[in-house]
């Protein structure tokens, strides 16, 4: 890894983790800092599925989403760090820990997610990361999250 910070933009990110439409939640992931952190965009849009339902009238961006849009982000991060585009990466949640919710994050927000590293290395299947939700510099969401990378075999 070089000492400058890293990005992935939305076709490195399709490459990188499984996910797609109607549950690839982030946008792009900047600030990428080797295995240490990263921050992830996400653009908040009414025409996004669960705003049908959640709730109908008032529409804010389910708490799971939240969560789920971090830890995307933090597998973009190890993916980048570990270069595994086109690799098949797959990651799972284990646990949720310390997780709280502060904002609402409602269509025309922007979504910014920074998530650390706070176990973890190449090769290691087991991570823990921490994250933190924001829009506008406004706290939304804080959580701990443990993952197990299913990392493609060499």
């Amino acid at each position: 890894m070089s000492e400058e910070l890293k990005s992935a933009d939305i076709g490195l990110i399709q490459r990188i983790i499984p996910h797609r439409y109607p549950f690839l939640l982030v946008d792009k992931v900047v600030e990428i800092d080797g295995f240490k952190s990263a921050k992830g965009i996400k653009n908040v849009t009414m025409n996004e599925p669960h705003f049908q339902g959640h709730f109908p009238g008032q529409p804010i961006m389910p708490g799971v989403t939240i969560v789920e849009a971090m830890a995307q982000t933090s597998a973009v991060l190890v993916g980048v760090a570990m270069d595994l585009a086109d690799k098949e990466l797959l990651v799972y949640f284990m646990g949720l820990d310390k997780c709280k919710f502060r904002r609402m994050v409602v269509p025309g927000d922007v979504l910014e997610m920074k998530v650390a590293t706070l176990r973890g290395k190449p090769g290691a299947k087991v991570w823990k990361f921490e994250g933190v939700a924001t829009v506008e510099g406004e706290l939304a969401c804080e959580v701990e999250f443990t993952a197990m990378m299913d990392l493609p075999k060499e």
